[in-house]
Parts: C-alpha cells; structure tokens; sequence
C-alpha cells in the first residue's frame, strides 16, 4: 500500500524534454549526468547507455569547446535517451548543439556573457523548440555581488 509523500511538489508549467515531460503533473525524472570527457565519444555513449539501463529518464553532457560539441553530434546519433548540454562561457557551443539535436540547453546566463549572446541563445532554443534550463551559482556572480552578497550569508 502506498502513503502520500510528505513532499508538496511546486505548480509549475510542463514541458518536453525529447520525449520526457518535466514539471507539472509528471511524474518526477530521473536524470544523470556523464563524467566522461565529451570528446571520447565511446565513453561518453557506454556512460550515457549504462545510465539508461539502470533507469536514467534524461542524461546531462558537459560541452566545454567546439571539439565537444561535434562529439556530441555523433553521441546524439548513437542514443536514444534524451540528452541535456551542460555550456559554459561559450555562446556558440550552445547555437551549434542546438543544431546537432540537443533536447535541453542548460545555461548559466552569467557565464555566457553580454545580452546580445543570451539572446541569440534564446532564440536559436525557441526556433528549435529547445527548452533552456536556466542554472545559477554563487561561482558565476561578478565578484562586487559576491563580495556583497555571497560573502556575509557564508557567515551565517
């Protein structure tokens, strides 16, 4: 017999992520991250393959450079999970695997740069039906907001 979760889930809005839904009403996904470099391809899909296999809904891939995002490529041709980039810094690592058929964009605003650059991110994710998580840490903040802000709650 099941009880009811002490956990309230919040109200949010669903959406897709490949074939997975997320948020709302859905049942909760389990998702995963590889730790392989994303440039040894035959790593990274045995990674993402045994992650699946015992029960991974959605695999999150780090792509560090260029070279990483064309291995990602040729991985999202050898999977069928749902895969999400992991970008920093770099802009147009996240416009290239919006072409090369990622199922998420996870971004850190604050790394990728100028407003131009986050909007070209946006828009390429919205041609593409690309939803976009959006990540934050303290790491990416400008050091006069971490000096300010951070700083004093690490004394608490």
């Amino acid at each position: 017999m099941q009880t009811a979760s002490p956990i309230k889930r919040r109200k949010s809005r669903q959406i897709m992520v490949g074939n997975v839904p997320v948020g709302g009403d859905a049942p909760i996904a389990v998702q995963s991250m590889t730790n392989t470099e994303t440039t040894d391809i035959a790593a990274t899909v045995d990674q993402i393959q045994r992650l699946q296999k015992v029960g991974a809904d959605l695999v999150r891939v780090s792509i560090p450079s260029m070279d990483a995002a064309e291995a990602f490529g040729a991985i999202r041709k050898l999977v069928d999970i749902p895969l999400i980039a992991d970008i920093h810094f770099d802009y147009k690592i996240a416009l290239r695997v919006a072409e090369l058929g990622v199922d998420c964009l996870r971004i850190n605003p604050g790394n990728i740069g100028r407003e131009d650059r986050v909007r070209a991110v946006v828009d390429k994710a919205r041609d593409f039906g690309i939803p976009i998580r959006i990540g934050v840490n303290a790491g990416s903040l400008e050091k006069e907001l971490q000096k300010n802000m951070v700083s004093p709650l690490l004394k608490l």
